[in-house]
């Protein structure tokens, strides 16, 4: 009798498990919408919670893995498959989403659900951004500057720095998944609370029936197979990070005048300016004299042709430069260097020759205060051109046009989104006055306009001067509407 009630008690210990459970998820349901509301169109905000708990949950495993795991293996690169297509999946509903509300001018009706969607859009940008350039790829390098380019052309790049990739985790994986929790669970519970948006206009007839739980369960389903077919026929790619090794094997002359423009502070990164840089620094420092003096530092007796450059005098050093950067132009050995009588030949032959071997990065990489900051390398490549040469092989081709594409094959649709910004920077990439700023101010404004548009006389009315709420209010998602058309 004891193992009887022993058994019973379970029994009701697993079933009490279960009710509390159905009870917590009853506790979210809508349960009472207008005869429309069952429609896919306006349920779009339960398909994003799936999808939200999808990245939640393949984020998590790739951030237990790492890395490697995520881009050279099989199973970790079907997870980030899984991953990348959730994520497109999330911002096409969450645009489709938007333009719902937009058409039948839900705003109008729930001004705060809608402030913090236009927030809650931005964040997911944000999100999806960060995201792409953490993927550990050439796409990812070529992320983190075209992303830091806009952050400083916005004014914030002291603080959003994506070529510091410890930084840019602690974004994607805690700082914007907070605030999207945050608002996610607000903007439900305001939706909860106060119910579907009923048509405001007359001559819309509805009724209020049962919400269709099981419909949107389905659903559900679908949209899980959908991202899992994507994840298998269309696997997300990875294209290998450029190196500097790599450059300065396959073109010694690229690397070594680019090591003579750092030195002499014309190079991209040198004369770089912005409204808040924080990649002000002394290029011919970190590019030049710190890794040599690292290499003297290293090698038994080794004479410092460097230091003997920078003792010369202004006239002999602008003598030594221009016959180096005479010899470097040409095609040039480095036997022919190491015997040439101008030091600044011999030194930066001398880095070149580091470069191939792989240690002028690590000794860049070791001046950083975090080994996950990659803002020196990422510099540096930029400024031999062949970062913008491997991108346009890509199909990546200005600052900021694909920016958010994850590769350049011709299924990636990552950047689609981004067109509006990217079609501008093609405009006005040949207006001297205009840079990443002016780009930073228009999409500003564009985003403030949106944010406040249930206050904005005009511009407010214009879904309904277009007529756009017939889009998704008519006799296809309105029972009712159907029957007024059969009895006419």
């Amino acid at each position: 009798m004891p193992i009887a009630e022993s058994d019973s008690s379970e029994s009701e210990s697993g079933s009490s498990i279960k009710s509390e459970i159905k009870s917590l998820l009853k506790f979210f349901y809508i349960n009472e919408v207008p005869s429309y509301g069952n429609n896919f169109f306006f349920t779009l905000g339960v398909y994003l919670l799936e999808l939200f708990a999808i990245l939640a949950v393949t984020g998590i495993i790739m951030l237990i893995f790492g890395p490697y795991w995520w881009d050279l293996t099989t199973v970790g690169a079907f997870v980030r498959s899984i991953h990348l297509w959730a994520a497109e999946a999330f911002v096409t509903i969450m645009f489709l989403h938007l333009f719902v509300q937009f058409s039948t001018s839900a705003y109008k009706q729930k001004k705060l659900v809608w402030m913090i969607g236009v927030v809650l859009l931005l964040l997911v940008l944000l999100e999806y951004a960060f995201g792409i350039g953490l993927e550990g790829g050439f796409v990812s390098q070529w992320n983190d500057k075209a992303g830091a380019d806009l952050w400083d052309g916005l004014g914030l790049g002291y603080w959003i720095n994506p070529l510091n990739n410890g930084a840019l985790l602690g974004w994607h994986v805690a700082i914007v998944p907070i605030l999207l929790i945050f608002l996610i669970f607000t903007h439900f519970m305001l939706v909860k609370n106060k119910g579907l948006n009923k048509p405001y206009k007359k001559g819309i007839p509805y009724t209020m029936v049962p919400a269709d739980h099981k419909s949107m369960y389905k659903r559900m389903v679908y949209i899980f197979a959908i991202v899992l077919v994507f994840a298998i026929l269309l696997r997300s790619p990875y294209v290998p990070p450029l190196t500097i090794q790599s450059v300065a094997q396959s073109n010694p002359n690229i690397m070594a005048i680019t090591l003579l423009s750092e030195l002499n502070q014309s190079s991209h990164t040198a004369t770089y300016l912005d409204t808040i840089d924080p990649y002000t620094f002394n290029t011919s420092t970190v590019y030049v004299v710190s890794p040599y003096d690292t290499y003297i530092n290293s090698s038994y007796n080794a004479r410092n042709y460097m230091a003997e450059y920078l003792s010369e005098s202004p006239k002999e050093r602008s003598i030594s430069f221009s016959e180096a950067n005479s010899f470097f132009s040409k095609n040039w050995s480095m036997q022919d260097a190491s015997q040439s009588s101008d030091p600044l030949i011999v030194s930066i032959a001398e880095l070149v020759k580091m470069a191939q071997a792989g240690t002028y990065q690590e000794i860049l990489q070791s001046e950083e205060t975090s080994g996950l900051n990659y803002t020196y390398v990422i510099r540096f490549l930029s400024d031999t051109r062949e970062f913008q040469s491997t991108a346009s092989a890509y199909g990546l081709r200005t600052v900021q046009w694909g920016m958010l594409k994850a590769g350049g094959m011709w299924w990636q649709v990552g950047s689609y989104w981004m067109a509006p910004y990217d079609y501008m920077e093609i405009i006005t990439s040949g207006l001297p006055w205009w840079n990443d700023l002016e780009n930073g101010i228009v999409a500003t404004v564009a985003l403030i306009l949106l944010l406040f548009l249930p206050y904005l006389p005009y511009l407010r009315d214009i879904p309904d001067k277009l007529r756009l709420y017939k889009i998704f209010w008519n006799r296809f998602t309105i029972p009712e509407m159907k029957k007024i058309k059969k009895k006419k």
